[in-house]
């Protein structure tokens, strides 16, 4: 499965901004975004079940962030509200089958940057 993640840009503070990861082919597959700032490592953002039905947030974007999913288009959103300067980072898009616990196929990243 090949990732593609777009969307990133430069925002001020308070902005939206939606992210988009399309796959190369459709599967039964968890998808997830996770980023990683300068000087840190990567970490969880958010993550959705395979038939959209079930999502969770990292606690530093819950109720800011959405993660919705169209299989039918094999893609995955991130829809990014109220941005903060600490929001920062390059985005990455993740998949991983049910089966696994580590997410096996990763985008290339979209950087997100926010202005104060």
């Amino acid at each position: 499965v090949q990732l593609q993640a777009s969307g990133g840009g430069l925002v001020r503070a308070g902005d939206s901004l939606r992210l988009s990861c399309t796959a190369s082919t459709y599967g039964r597959y968890i998808m997830a975004w996770f980023r990683q700032a300068p000087g840190k490592e990567r970490e969880f953002v958010a993550s959705i079940s395979v038939n959209g039905g079930a999502t969770q947030y990292a606690e530093s974007v819950s109720g800011r962030f959405t993660i919705s999913r169209d299989n039918a288009k094999k893609a995955a959103f991130l829809e990014m509200n109220s941005l903060k300067p600490e929001d920062t980072a390059v985005y990455y898009c993740a998949a991983r089958f049910e089966i696994y616990i580590d997410y096996n196929y990763w985008g290339q990243g979209t950087l997100v940057t926010v202005s104060s």
